[in-house]
């Protein structure tokens, strides 16, 4: 006994199969995304989606088939053919959202997946009832279970391949993908349908059940649901991809004020050196590296020579690129491991970390006094400026760390004090002057 198609529900068939395997592949994504409860949500949902989706078209086209006799299909077995259908998909998002897919791993998926996928069709197959029973072409049999193998593996790499690429991006690559992936588990359907043989007589036992389904209908209606379950599904995930999108950049703009406000909290903002807080961090961790490693570290506490005046005669906005121009000649001055601050004003201390012997303080105050000394060009105007540095050591000077910074301003106001453009180390004897205003 032979049977014929009808082209129409075989479209249709195809459609829901293409359209099903480009479910499958955004949620594959959605679920390897989420987290926690939402990961099992999606993870559920999506199998009964796209197990849906795949029974559909199984059902769909075998409804395409049309022999001879009165045909219809076991409700209780049909239910069971698609119950395996949404296991199936769902082992295969399960598979498809962990952090790596060995390939070990995507073809014992793949293969247990195709296994899925044949015990599908022709459970639902033997939802018709027929008598005497189908028979099997072993040929074809065998060339449907390998192709819904060959299949399974494609759509496994497939989807791993593009579950963590947005919606929107990969689109055109989804339905590229998801269109193969159709026309393979239709293939397969169809090898499997030519593999069945009916004998002459056969009767459909299905159509005297009570629980046989005989609507003419049928196949139009399952298609049509399947279609629009399976549309709202991907509205779902395209949605949810949206606020996630939506949150993820929220997040980030928070994070971004948040680094800002730190930044402002540490940092200077005209110069970008370490601010006054940083640099008492900073202090610490040099005063406790050198007591590690049994070395000094010395602050130099500068200040700058001549710089109101060149305020006052060129304004706050020179003023201003050549504090900016001084840091950036500080910073070259010194090794990566030590630190530049501004204070505030026209002062800046910095912080030489782990030095062998206190007296290389003055070698680099030496070398810090002769970059000061050159003239900046700044905009149109050439600018001269000096400098006076304090320095002060640790642990000799003291081993408290803003004591320490203490006597090197101190030090610093009395190389000012004995003619500038000089840099002093702190002793005992000095003193603070009385005022600082013509300094």
């Amino acid at each position: 006994m032979t049977g014929v198609y009808d082209l129409r529900l075989v479209a249709l068939s195809l459609i829901v199969a293409i359209i099903a395997s480009f479910t499958a592949l955004e949620l594959a994504g959605r679920v390897s995304q989420t987290q926690g409860k939402n990961s099992w949500v999606w993870l559920i949902g999506g199998a009964f989606s796209m197990g849906t989706g795949i029974w559909s078209m199984h059902f769909i086209g075998m409804l395409a088939f049309h022999l001879p006799i009165a045909m219809a299909y076991d409700a209780a077995i049909t239910m069971l053919s698609m119950a395996i259908a949404i296991v199936m998909s769902g082992l295969a998002l399960f598979m498809v959202s962990r952090p790596t897919l060995t390939v070990q791993n995507i073809t014992a998926g793949g293969v247990l997946m195709g296994a899925g996928i044949s015990t599908m069709h022709y459970t639902g197959m033997y939802a018709m009832q027929m008598s005497p029973p189908i028979v099997y072409d072993p040929p074809l049999f065998i060339t449907s279970v390998i192709i819904a193998i060959v299949a399974s593996f494609a759509a496994l790499w497939i989807a791993f391949q593009l579950r963590l690429k947005h919606f929107g991006v990969a689109v055109l690559a989804r339905l590229v993908s998801a269109s193969v992936m159709g026309l393979a588990i239709t293939g397969m359907h169809y090898t499997a349908m030519a593999a069945a043989q009916f004998a002459p007589d056969s009767l459909c036992l299905a159509v005297d059940s009570a629980g046989g389904m005989q609507n003419e209908m049928l196949a139009l209606t399952i298609g049509i649901t399947t279609i629009f379950i399976l549309v709202i599904t991907l509205g779902i995930s395209a949605l949810n991809a949206h606020f996630a999108q939506h949150t993820a950049k929220l997040a980030n703009s928070l994070q971004e004020a948040n680094d800002q406000l730190r930044y402002l909290a540490l940092y200077d903002g005209l110069t970008g050196l370490p601010n006054r807080m940083l640099l008492g961090d900073r202090m610490t961790q040099a005063a406790s590296r050198a007591d590690r490693y049994r070395k000094f570290f010395a602050l130099l506490f500068i200040d700058l020579d001549q710089f109101k005046p060149v305020n006052d005669t060129y304004g706050h906005d020179v003023g201003d690129k050549l504090l900016s121009a001084v840091a950036q000649r500080l910073v070259s001055s010194v090794r990566k491991a030590d630190t530049v601050s501004r204070t505030g004003g026209d002062e800046f201390v910095i912080v030489l970390s782990e030095i062998r012997d206190p007296m290389d303080a003055a070698m680099v105050s030496g070398k810090i006094l002769n970059v000061l000394s050159r003239p900046f060009l700044i905009e149109r105007y050439q600018v001269v400026i000096s400098g006076s540095i304090g320095i002060s050591v640790y642990p000799n000077d003291s081993k408290e760390v803003n004591i320490l910074k203490a006597n090197a301003d101190v030090a610093m106001y009395n190389a000012k004090r004995d003619g500038r453009n000089s840099y002093r180390y702190y002793v005992p004897e000095m003193k603070p002057p009385a005022t600082s205003d013509d300094l």
